[in-house]
């Protein structure tokens, strides 16, 4: 995200909290959502598709709203379909006045295709809202086409093709389709959210939510395009808040720490962290570890530095996002450090598969060993959090590696817990476990990036060997 565009996000939530205080902030959270998705989205080589690909955010947003949530006001929910719609179509509009075409990455499509997605997706709803003894069969539906558009983004061969049938539909050259033209800003995060609502929903603890308090949640634009991914209940408990008091130092400190994290730091970086290129020019030990480090703390500024910065605008807006970091490269075991490394996101999966599918294994009438249960439930929650960058090789090792390394800090934890709490009897010796463990612990998590800064298996393996002296 572009330096201008986060300071204008934090220009306009500011201008909010000083002249408006509490008044109006969902409409405000979910009108400023709405323009920002459409502003984000990159320009992409099929025609269209930079327009098309914000409003397919909302149509299913509005779908899974509507087969999901227990809306209690109906009247201000037809309100704000009727709000989006506006936003929507003002945004179309522009493409008549090319002055004014600066939130869309192109020129918009024709006002007569827009208005026809429009009527078919009130269509839908209206087929839908005549079935409502499905709704089961809907949330089933809901969630599996959530999955499957989220693989279809994430699967290389699955992306080309689309990209092959979107250039072929507009009538563009199909034999230019390139994996990279399906790029649907945010996705990652709003099919996150999107399935812990369906989820919730099934498990029958989601709370009644209006539409513009669910589409404000779901495309919070502080936290749209790098989280952290928040929850439906907590979230709303603070848009719904009226006591709140916008603590704008604190904001405005916390946005500052993000913007030097992220555009000195982590950008600084970034002109020697490893890549697919500095990993062939560089030969010797000494340098590939230079910027296999220099990658380490180069996603770690980075990441952490937009989460501060989501923080910091969403504080101004009285609402308080969940952290996602603290320190994890300080941590003196693997298990500690993912649970502080984009915390959100291993909350999520702990929540939505790591605890499930124990209490699945645990209710077979032949349990499975714990040892074995334990490698399959780490192993597998790896997995699918390296298949959620990328269903790649290279994201696969990458879950592979920290899947295997949770197990083996487990079995060696459970192994040694009594023998190191023996020998560490002294501060010096505390220490000096507590260090060991930090550096042997960051290592291997640096190792692991290796994984996932480049782009083939066969890359990343020579710059293992070369790591170690071996050419």
């Amino acid at each position: 995200m572009a330096l201008e565009k986060i300071l204008t996000f934090a220009a306009a939530a500011f201008l909010w909290a000083i002249l408006f205080r509490n008044r109006g902030r969902t409409r405000f959270i979910l009108i400023a959502s709405v323009v920002v998705i459409f502003w984000l989205q990159p320009a992409l080589p099929i025609r269209g598709f930079d327009f098309w690909a914000p409003l397919a955010t909302l149509a299913l947003v509005i779908l899974v709203w509507f087969i999901a949530a227990d809306a209690p006001n109906q009247r201000k929910n037809y309100a704000s379909l009727a709000i989006v719609a506006g936003v929507v179509l003002l945004l179309n509009l522009t493409r008549f006045i090319p002055a004014l075409q600066i939130f869309t990455a192109s020129r918009p499509p024709q006002i007569e295709t827009t208005l026809l997605v429009f009527l078919g997706i009130g269509l839908t709803l209206t087929v839908l809202s005549r079935l409502t003894r499905f709704s089961a069969s809907f949330l089933t539906a809901g969630l599996i086409l959530t999955i499957g558009l989220f693989l279809t983004l994430k699967t290389p061969a699955l992306a080309y093709w689309t990209v092959y049938f979107f250039r072929s539909l507009s009538g563009q050259d199909v034999y230019a389709s390139r994996i990279t033209d399906f790029a649907w800003l945010g996705f990652s995060y709003v099919a996150f959210r999107l399935i812990h609502v369906i989820r919730d929903k099934q498990m029958g603890r989601l709370p009644s939510v209006d539409l513009d308090e669910f589409i404000a949640y779901v495309i919070f634009f502080p936290a749209f395009t790098a989280g952290p991914i928040d929850r439906l209940e907590r979230f709303i408990k603070d848009l719904r808040g009226s006591d709140w008091q916008s603590d704008i130092l604190t904001a405005g400190q916390r946005l500052l720490i993000g913007l030097f994290k992220k555009f000195v730091v982590a950008d600084s970086l970034a002109l020697i962290a490893l890549n697919d290129t500095n990993a062939t020019q560089v030969a010797s030990a000494f340098w590939m570890w230079v910027i296999v480090y220099a990658y380490a703390f180069q996603i770690y500024f980075d990441f952490s530095g937009y989460t501060d910065i989501a923080l910091g605008i969403a504080a101004l807006l009285g609402i308080k996002l969940p952290e996602n970091f603290a320190s994890p490269y300080l941590k003196p075991n693997l298990t500690q450090f993912w649970n502080n490394w984009h915390m959100t996101l291993t909350q999520w999966f702990r929540a939505y598969f790591f605890n499930p599918i124990t209490r699945w294994l645990r209710s077979w009438e032949k349990p499975i060993s714990i040892p074995m249960m334990i490698l399959l439930t780490q192993v597998a929650t790896m997995l699918l959090i390296g298949f959620w960058h990328g269903v790649t090789w290279n994201f696969t090792l990458w879950g592979l590696w920290h899947g295997i390394g949770l197990f083996i800090h487990n079995r060696w934890s459970d192994a040694t817990k009594a023998k190191a709490a023996a020998w560490a009897i002294t501060p010096a010796k505390q220490a000096a476990l507590n260090i060991s463990g930090i550096l042997l612990t960051f290592h291997y998590v640096a190792i692991g990036w290796i994984f996932f800064a480049l782009s083939s298996p066969a890359a990343a393996w020579q710059v293992v060997l070369k790591l170690f002296g071996v050419h």
